[in-house]
């Protein structure tokens, strides 16, 4: 069946349609600097076909935990703000790969931690990371002070 010419370029609401996110959302990645949309003359938001791959691939760093920071100044770094190619991605990530692991491995030594907290639940010996008798460790700042060191 053949179908028509390629519309060139697409409205809010059909962005977020082929996405997967909200209008809202879209709006704050504009806002954020994520995304770049433009006025028509009829004063709606158009967006270039490119923005579906830009918008896949904010929400696959924010799924790893990248901050919106981070992921705003990797796109920034693509020369003339171009859609991201597979090589692109492939660099993005790499960039990323060394604070995932980072990461994987403070939050594996938190999770370790608990477990052995849970099972114990006496908060009475000494190298307990939750025990803090007289508020020792407030001048140190709020929470468990111990538990994540960060």
């Amino acid at each position: 069946m053949p179908r028509g010419p390629v519309q060139a370029d697409l409205s809010v609401g059909e962005v977020a349609a082929r996405s997967g996110v909200a209008v809202s959302t879209l709006h704050f990645y504009e806002a954020k600097g994520l995304i770049a949309g433009r006025r028509n003359a009829g004063n709606h938001r158009r967006y270039a076909r490119d923005v579906l791959r830009r918008v896949a691939i904010i929400r696959v760093a924010q799924r790893a935990g990248i901050a919106l920071a981070e992921i705003r100044h990797a796109l920034a770094s693509l020369p003339d703000a171009r859609t991201p190619t597979a090589a692109d991605w492939r660099r993005l990530s790499q960039a990323w790969r060394g604070d995932l692991d980072a990461r994987i491995a403070r939050l594996t030594g938190l999770r370790d931690q608990l477990t052995r907290c849970i099972g114990c639940g006496c908060l009475t010996t000494g190298d307990c990371p939750l025990r803090n008798p007289d508020d020792a460790l407030g001048k140190a700042g709020s929470g468990p002070r111990l538990l994540d060191p960060d």
